[in-house]
């Protein structure tokens, strides 16, 4: 978590000064009656991760949002004793906070507060959580800020963001994960707050509730969260199934047409892979050398940021990773029954994107054919094996990823990684490169000002240039050669066009 406000996406929290300690995790208590995940320790920090198995998958149809809308009138808004201004000014003096994330299938309220204060701190969440004020200006104001968000944040200010989400509606289209989780401008338009609390009432149950706390609490205050948390209707259990998306043969490409200076692409498809699946270490190995995040040392930016200096850095997921280019490390609680193989290239000048599709085309297509070899498996397995503690480096952190590996029945998140790693072999990945990422079912969402010419451009496959500022090494300008002439299996039917104001509505 980090220690300032950021409202992006679906992602509302305030936090607070981290301060770190050595627990066990406990993934139960036996005198709690409601799901739990528990970390005590003798942190004098106690961090709060209350979750609902309710998300944006459970809108109904045409109340896209009322899932994210329903999460931020708790956090955002009042309880029924208390203004949300009167909450505030109690938070202000204990250094605290209280935000929500809504994601497709659990919405995680999260806090910390320092133990000397948890007693006045938990009595305000619990009312908060338990007994929401459901206000009418409240919820003109949040209603309001996230339609705000769509029209404006999304559509005009982050083609990164844009272009990925746009992305996740195209390949689950018909599917529950189809629409952004903040929902639709229509959709939202229409929202009343009866919905609100009809949606709280029939989701915010003892069998969607999972209480996930570390820090140095006691079995005397678990015992009354869990008498506390009693009130709450008992509920339906089990997960809703999610149906795959089905996709065409083909690829398939949206320019999303926008004013902008520069071109963002994004591309992917969905796969059969999460964590717990066997193949996950291994396609978790070849995302990390493919595109690692915010890495220098990952493969596609190595090509087209160092060598051609395209743009600012290419990456790869086998994980939806929302607000990549606010953040180096994913955030927790964004667990899904179906995730997606993509690669984000980030924006080029427009000139270069028709050549910058290619030359990611192109290098995607070696890895398919040729898949790693030996030095390179060791290296990022050696990487990997270290880069799991820093995902976890916080309490807060740990506590989300405990919750985690509860959704996916795989135990602690390290441990079940640096196992599954040190047991992969080389012949393991490339077995697992043909089988999930072998896909003629690629789908290409592309932001950019002049659609109409990048689309003729793509269509009849005119050669992608590249111009340098400084001379460059012919092994280099060779390979620019093939790259230019590299092919787009694509007809002028695969390729659309969509006005900006058009996405998200």
């Amino acid at each position: 978590m980090k220690n300032y406000e950021l409202r992006i996406t679906n992602y509302k929290f305030l936090a607070v000064i981290l301060l770190l300690a050595v627990s066990m995790p406990v993934f139960a208590q036996k005198n709690m009656k409601i799901a739990a995940v528990l970390q005590p320790s003798k942190s004098p920090i106690v961090t709060f991760r209350i979750q609902f198995m309710t998300g944006s998958a459970d809108d109904p149809k045409g109340k896209e949002g009322l899932a994210d809308l329903t999460s931020t009138m708790i956090a955002q808004g009042g309880s029924q004793k208390m203004t949300y201004d009167e909450i505030v000014g109690k938070f202000y003096p204990m250094a605290a906070g209280f935000g929500s994330q809504v994601d497709k299938e659990m919405t995680t309220f999260v806090g910390q507060i320092h133990n000397d204060k948890r007693a006045e701190y938990y009595e305000i969440i619990r009312q908060m959580l338990l007994e929401p004020g459901f206000r009418e200006d409240d919820f003109k104001r949040i209603k309001d800020n996230q339609m705000d968000f769509l029209k404006t944040n999304l559509r005009q200010s982050n083609d990164e963001e844009l272009g990925k989400e746009r992305l996740y509606n195209i390949i689950y289209a018909g599917t529950p994960y189809e629409h952004h989780s903040v929902g639709t401008i229509s959709s939202l338009e229409k929202l009343t707050i009866q919905d609100v609390k009809d949606f709280y009432a029939k989701n915010y149950t003892q069998a969607n509730l999972v209480i996930g706390m570390s820090g140095g609490f006691d079995t005397k205050f678990t015992s009354q969260m869990d008498k506390d948390f009693a009130k709450l209707p008992k509920g339906k259990t089990g997960l809703k199934t999610i149906p795959a998306p089905v996709l065409s043969n083909g690829m398939k490409i949206d320019i999303v047409q926008r004013e902008t200076r520069a071109t963002a692409i994004s591309m992917g498809f969905q796969i059969d892979v999460k964590r717990g699946h066997k193949d996950f270490p291994a396609l978790a190995l070849v995302a990390s050398y493919f595109g690692q995040h915010r890495s220098s040392s990952s493969y596609l930016y190595g090509r087209i940021r160092e060598v051609r200096g395209l743009n600012y850095g290419d990456y790869a997921y086998i994980e939806y990773f929302p607000r990549g280019m606010f953040q180096f490390e994913p955030d927790a609680n964004l667990a899904r029954q179906s995730q997606i193989f993509q690669m984000w290239i980030r924006p080029v000048e427009p000139q270069n994107a028709n050549f910058t599709f290619r030359a990611a085309l192109y290098e995607y297509d070696k890895l398919i054919k040729n898949g790693i070899d030996q030095k390179t498996f060791d290296e990022t397995r050696a990487f990997l094996m270290k880069y799991v503690n820093i995902l976890t480096q916080t309490k807060d952190a740990e506590l989300g990823y405990a919750l985690d590996s509860r959704y996916y029945g795989i135990g602690n998140y390290n441990e079940y990684m640096k196992t599954a790693l040190s047991k992969l072999t080389l012949a393991d990945v490339n077995a697992a490169i043909k089988k999930h990422l072998t896909s003629n079912k690629m789908r290409v969402v592309m932001v950019t000002k002049d659609a109409e010419g990048l689309k003729k451009e793509i269509v009849d496959n005119k050669t992608g240039t590249i111009s340098y500022a400084s001379p460059k090494p012919a092994d280099v300008l060779a390979e620019d050669k093939i790259i230019g002439t590299f092919p787009i299996a694509v007809k002028a039917a695969d390729v659309t066009i969509t006005p900006v104001n058009k996405v998200f509505e």
